[in-house]
């Protein structure tokens, strides 16, 4: 995700658009920029890292103008340096962006085969460049933008301005959100409202493929195909919940949008992306939790790596969503590290006695770091002399106190009752620690874990393509809903995603759903299969991928509705199904993070499709704190 500031207006441009910024920085904070129109000319000022690097560089910077975007980056295409900054500029067009272009390497050969001089390593810069080309044909920047809007695919939102017409902002988006905000004689524009609210209270939300045409103080909004929209502006009420929400709905939806970032800053502190690898950092076994960020880091590692090389077995505790996180940890530990793994529910685990040799790890999982349930299970794991690692979003919690060792999620605030950003967040750290296993156990050379690394380090910009499917999904809804139940079936580490993904429906939107090996269709759950049954099948292009498809077929046979997400464009899956969900390709560790996205999406529509409370489900309350 990045971070969009726009403004047209008599203050001065700069102030407000680096106020706006600072707002955003937790969108982004690999670099950041500004463009605002100068001596009629446009003067952009970039800054790789965090916005403070930016501020001190405009400390002397004066601006005559009154028109100029900013942005915080969080980079997907293209390294984190001033070079791919924001805005970019292409013949006097200038722009902001937020999203993946789907489509960029045809763009980009198409461009440069016509000669274009690309600058960056960004999808963003291709975009300023078919509107520059357009701009020459029309000098009309809507109608340059109106025909760009067409030749691009993808999820982004977009702010642009052309310095020939220093009176016009243009702004359109396609997934991520986008709002216009309404002052006196002033137009602000951002991708949150939190950027905007010390101005104004007064919002336009932009809904996918409009444009919004900016001139002074007056707004337009125009459909793709050029048709005016009338468009009400909502006045929000000050609710701090509202201004949390940062014009989304729900907190689940902006929670899951969240998801790139939170999975990136899970990763971030244990992953060297020079070289590559993987050093668990302040874990700190034996070390109390307020002492953590103390702990000399490469000192830090050596015990924790002594730890893991005692190690010969592994239990993963955790309840509901958590303990399907942790059944893709087993996949991830016993194919990467080669390391024996039970995963077990906290409930049945504190009280059924377990056996729990020496030299094991017992692993917990909770967003929370309270969850009673799990709290008894890692007290009884040491009472019977196992190490003990958590894993926990809320540092200091009763959990993370009492753990010997610690790793966090890393996700901020989650609101929603139904998780969704500390579960992918948890995916995450759960691979980071599989190849930290592996590599000290020494099952995988150094080249090998650098191919993990790289597949890990593109899992956020995958995912941010992956969120698209949300405008699939709201359209969808209302024919989804017609069904009696949905099986959602998987095998290998798509098996507990599928299950997770039932877990969301029933949550969310109260439906029977049940999640399945597929391998295990034939032992009973082809009995409920109708033509009023949906089937969600998850396929990725794996080495099950050709049983999976087996399943897939009987269950069809039998008049079952098929939901299908698969890798690419699959025309096998296409022919058999209702609806196929195309995910990009993957390393099968990314899978359950591709895969996982969809499906919070469809729980999500569907619930708020039938009038529920997505936020605040019924009967369920965000931590289980007693038993």
């Amino acid at each position: 995700m990045c971070g969009i500031v726009g403004y047209l207006g008599p203050q001065n441009p700069k102030d407000i658009i680096v106020s706006g910024l600072k707002k955003l920085e937790y969108r982004g904070y690999d670099s950041a920029g500004i463009a605002i129109l100068d001596g009629g000319k446009t003067k952009r000022v970039r800054a790789a890292g965090k916005l403070k690097a930016l501020e001190d560089k405009l400390l002397s910077e004066k601006f005559d103008g009154h028109i100029g975007i900013g942005h915080t980056r969080w980079a997907t295409h293209g390294a984190p340096n001033e070079r791919n900054a924001h805005p970019h500029q292409v013949n006097g067009v200038s722009l902001v962006h937020n999203g993946i272009i789907e489509n960029y390497m045809e763009i980009r050969e198409d461009l440069l085969a016509r000669g274009a001089q690309i600058s960056s390593d960004t999808d963003s810069e291709l975009v300023a460049h078919l509107i520059a080309e357009e701009i020459v044909k029309t000098a009309d920047l809507y109608k340059a933008v109106q025909k760009t809007l067409v030749k691009i695919r993808g999820a982004f939102s977009i702010v642009a301005f052309w310095e020939e017409n220093p009176h016009q902002l243009v702004a359109f988006k396609d997934g991520p959100p986008l709002v216009v905000g309404l002052g006196i004689n002033e137009t602000f524009v951002a991708s949150d409202v939190q950027a905007l609210l010390q101005h104004t209270n007064k919002f336009i939300y932009l809904d996918d493929r409009e444009i919004a045409v900016i001139t002074g103080a007056d707004i337009k909004i125009f459909s793709a195909e050029g048709v005016s929209i009338s468009k009400k502006s909502v006045e929000l009420n000050w609710d701090p919940q509202m201004v949390e929400k940062q014009g989304y709905p729900h907190f689940m939806l902006k929670e899951i949008y969240e998801q790139p970032r939170a999975v990136a800053s899970a990763m971030a502190p244990h992953v060297n992306t020079e070289d590559f690898s993987v050093k668990l950092k302040n874990v700190g076994f034996g070390s109390p939790v307020h002492a953590l960020d103390e702990l000399e880091s490469e000192s830090d590692w050596k015990k924790t790596q002594e730890v893991l090389k005692g190690i010969e077995r592994i239990f993963i505790i955790a309840c509901g969503t958590s303990s399907y996180a942790g059944m893709v940890g087993k996949y991830l530990f016993e194919q990467i590290s080669k390391i024996p793994v039970e995963v077990d529910i906290a409930s049945e685990f504190r009280y059924r006695n377990p056996v729990i040799p020496n030299k094991t790890l017992v692993m917990t999982i909770s967003q929370s770091g309270e969850t009673a349930d799990t709290l008894a299970a890692i007290r009884l794991a040491k009472e019977k002399g196992a190490t003990t690692l958590s894993i926990c979003n809320v540092r200091s919690s009763t959990i993370d106190r009492e753990a010997h060792g610690h790793l966090y999620m890393n996700s901020g605030p989650e609101i929603g009752v139904a998780s969704t950003k500390a579960f992918t967040s948890t995916l995450a750290i759960l691979s980071t620690v599989a190849i930290a296993f592996a590599r000290t156990r020494e099952v995988i050379n150094q080249k090998q874990e650098q191919e993990f690394v790289r597949a890990l380090l593109a899992a956020p910009s995958q995912m941010e393509g992956v969120l698209a499917y949300d405008k699939y999904f709201d359209e969808a809804a209302h024919r989804l809903k017609k069904y009696k139940g949905f099986l959602y079936l998987g095998r290998g580490v798509s098996f507990p995603i599928a299950m997770e993904g039932a877990l969301k429906l029933k949550e969310l939107a109260y439906m029977h759903a049940e999640g399945y090996a597929a391998g295990e269709m034939k032992h009973g759950p082809l009995a409920l299969i109708d033509e009023n049954m949906a089937i969600v099948m998850l396929a990725p292009h794996d080495e099950l991928y050709e049983k999976s498809i087996s399943n897939l077929e009987e269950a069809r046979a039998r008049g079952a509705q098929v939901i299908a997400i698969g890798t690419g464009d699959n025309e096998k899956l296409k022919s058999i199904s209702q609806y196929y969900l195309s995910l990009p390709p993957a390393h099968w560790m990314i899978n359950p993070l591709l895969e996982a996205i969809p499906l919070q999406l469809m729980a999500y529509h569907l619930a708020s499709s039938l009038g529920y409370d997505v936020d605040q489900p019924r009967n369920l309350a965000k931590s289980v704190t007693v038993e």
